[in-house]
């Protein structure tokens, strides 16, 4: 019960640092549409959110990884036999684990490298100057991970491939919705467009926190739980909370290196590092804490009066 309880408090927080980016965008546009949309927004786009896109995208992942089986006895086996699931996952683990900590391990070296941020430490600022290595950092990374992988098994390094191809796909996506987020207001867009374009950008950052979750268990149902309520904090806090949220200035870095590690966790495990049960949801918590702490000291010192 520990153990279970531990894992599903990990992939809340997770789930909920990881969505920053995307319930300040939801907030922003949200504020251009009339009040009934909203609250369409926020109960029938809560239910597409969980049930359908962090719903089905773990059984989807997870057949892709047992081409034996099909869609539907992987439904069959995560509820009406557990253990038997756990079984037909081993094999695939360091797949699973390998293609998703590649993905993950892009996201963190992008925002590293070329995103635009609020400095947390002075190495950021430094690494961002060199955004000019990005491509080549990554070139090198990609190529060392499929060297050491086909040592191993030549479907591990097609694992490292995907993942690295599953970013570059999903990347170019974002980059494209923040254009779009920019022209949102100037644009002439009906309150139903706009409502169709925050959920298509949904599914694109569901697939960060989908993926991370596989650090944490392979156990869908659990995943299934913990995203879901996850989904549901985010949502609430798209309204309710976000002016409160978006003050602090560093949980967005906090969530990318919370990322980044659970991206490494996972490599190092497809290659046979064994890791205990708490260690990715604790290292989640405390990269939270510390960073809520920058944050909250940001703000103290913003507040403080000039001599």
């Amino acid at each position: 019960m520990f153990q279970t309880i531990t894992v599903i408090v990990g992939l809340i927080v997770f789930e909920v640092v990881s969505s920053i980016d995307n319930a300040i965008v939801n907030a922003h546009v949200l504020k251009t549409v009339p009040e009934k949309y909203r609250k369409f927004f926020l109960f029938w786009g809560l239910l597409l959110a969980v049930f359908v896109m962090r719903g089905l995208l773990p059984f989807v992942i997870v057949w892709l990884a047992n081409a034996d089986l099909s869609l539907a006895q992987i439904l069959d086996l995560v509820f009406s036999d557990p253990a038997r699931m756990e079984i037909a996952l081993e094999h695939s683990k360091p797949l699973l684990l390998l293609g998703g900590g590649v993905y993950l391990f892009f996201v963190f070296l992008a925002w590293l490298f070329l995103e635009e941020k609020k400095y947390a430490f002075f190495v950021e600022h430094f690494i961002h100057k060199q955004s000019v290595w990005f491509y080549a950092i990554s070139s090198v990374f990609i190529t060392t991970v499929i060297y050491f992988s086909v040592t191993t098994s030549p479907m591990m390094a097609l694992a490292a491939s995907i993942g690295a191809t599953a970013f570059f796909m999903t990347d170019g996506f974002r980059k494209n919705a923040e254009e779009k987020e920019k022209q949102i207001e100037k644009a002439h867009m009906s309150a139903w467009s706009k409502l169709l374009y925050l959920e298509v950008l949904d599914a694109s950052f569901s697939i960060d926190g989908v993926i991370g979750a596989f650090a944490f268990t392979m156990s869908v149902p659990l995943i299934l739980i913990g995203n879901g309520i996850g989904a549901f904090v985010v949502r609430e806090f798209t309204v309710k909370g976000m002016n409160v949220i978006s003050k602090f200035a560093y949980l967005k870095n906090g969530a990318m290196y919370s990322i980044g590690m659970l991206g490494g966790l996972m490599m190092l495990e497809s290659f046979g590092r064994e890791f205990q049960f708490w260690v990715a949801p604790a290292n989640t918590v405390a990269l939270l804490v510390v960073f809520l702490y920058l944050s909250a000291r940001e703000m103290k010192m913003a507040k403080a009066p000039v001599a």
